[in-house]
This record gives C-alpha cells, structure tokens and sequence, in this order.
C-alpha cells in the first residue's frame, strides 16, 4: 500500500516521503517500527519503481546533457554534504506537518503570477535555480516536483512548461539516489515485502499518467497547494490532540 501511494505522490506536488512518513502514523501501520535506516531503505525501493515508470512517463521530456547535469549537480552535492544531518534532525510530524504549510503557501503564491515563458526557453541558469530547489527537498516534506515546480513557476514559464522541467529533472536524481542507496544492500528479511512496495510503486507510477497529463493541462496549483496546507493543519491538529508522536 505504501508503495501504491508513492507513485502518485512522487508525480504530483505533495512530497512522497511525507506522505510515507506521516500515513503509517495516522493509521497505526507496524511500518513505523522499523528501524530509521531499515525506513529509509524502503524509499529507496520505492524511488526505484518510481524511477522506472517516470521513465516512461517523460520519456518525451528528456532534455540535453546540459541540462541533466546542471539539474542534478545541486542535489547531489547536498546529498552528499547533508544527507546525514538531514535524517538525524528533520523527519518529525511536527516539522513534515509545517513543510507542507509553508511549501504549499509557496507554491501558491508562485502560480498566482500568471508566467508564461515556454520550456525551450529555459537556459543553464534556469536549470541551475531547479537543481537547487531540488537540493532543498532533501528536506523531508518539501516534494522535489512540489519544490520545481514553485521555482520554474516563480522563473517564469507557464504550467505545462513547469510540470515537463520538473519531471525532467526529477528522473536523474531518483535513479542516482536509488542506484546510490540500493548498492548499499537491503536486509534479507525486509527483501520480499521491499521488492513487493518497488513493484507497486512502479504500477501506480504509471497508472497516474492521466493525472501528470492534467497537470500539464491545470489552470491552476491552487488544489494541490490547498492539500498540502490541510494536510500540514491536520496533522498539526493531531499533534495538539495527542493522537500522533511529536
């Protein structure tokens, strides 16, 4: 289930991991009495599905080695620097609850500008600023399509333009991290029901297709930013409330 529900959730502006963080806690799932490590390695399986139906989804979107690379560049250094800090002191459901207020404030106020500059107008340094929003969804709860599709949004292109360049830029980065990550092993016993969460991943990627196809064709990000600031004041709520862990 938690694999199903990252296709679309990786596709679409509402950050996976927060949803795969915060899901299991609402609905009691033993998932979250894995070990962090042992969580963190079930992302990775389902980036893995994920990064195979997104390559079929963009397979029209791929751009230049340029592009690839200066899309890339950023996050991958921040990984690199960051990834360790990040999981030790970032994860909580307060804190995935406040990243998606204010990620979907931002988002808001990016596509309240009416821009419309057409993809072929992006150049390196365009490409540049969306590597680095992406770098700052390294931050769990950010969502890296939520986070480029604010910055190409905010440069100015229109929405469909937004959607192809942050699928584009998505698809190196979550093959590097799964390819990264996966060599690193899984644990024998957590194997079958990993490879069962990619699997899932991958069908539900594709199934969203429709979905990335309306967001192209969107008037707006208002829906996807109004879920988000809901979803962080409902569990904001539960958090006042006792019924989930600080």
């Amino acid at each position: 289930m938690l694999g199903a529900l990252h296709g679309p959730a990786e596709l679409l502006p509402v950050s996976s991991s927060a949803h795969v963080a915060l899901i299991p806690q609402l609905l009691g799932w033993p998932y979250t009495s894995l070990e962090p490590s042992e969580r963190k390695s079930f992302e990775v399986a389902a980036h893995s599905g994920a990064a195979l139906g997104l390559a079929w989804v963009a397979r029209r979107d791929l751009g230049t080695l340029r592009s690839a690379i200066l899309t890339t560049l950023p996050p991958a250094l921040a990984g690199f620097a960051l990834e360790r800090p990040v999981e030790e002191r970032f994860g909580s459901p307060r804190q995935l609850a406040l990243t998606q207020v204010f990620a979907g404030v931002l988002l808001a106020a990016a596509d309240h500008r009416g821009a419309t500059r057409p993809e072929r107008d992006a150049g390196a340094l365009d490409e540049l600023a969306i590597g680095a929003a992406q770098a700052v969804a390294l931050i769990p709860g950010v969502s890296r399509m939520g986070a480029v599709l604010t910055m190409a949004r905010a440069l100015g292109f229109d929405r469909a333009a937004s959607a192809r360049l942050a699928r584009r830029a998505a698809l190196p980065v979550l093959a590097g991290a799964a390819a990264l990550k996966g060599a690193r092993g899984v644990p024998r016993r957590l194997a079958a029901p990993f490879a069962a969460g990619a699997a899932t991943s991958l069908v539900s990627t594709l199934a969203c297709v429709p979905l990335v196809r309306r967001l192209d064709r969107s008037r707006s990000l208002a829906p996807f930013a109004a879920y988000r600031v809901a979803l962080g004041a409902a569990i904001l709520a539960a958090g006042r409330s006792g019924s989930m862990a600080a």
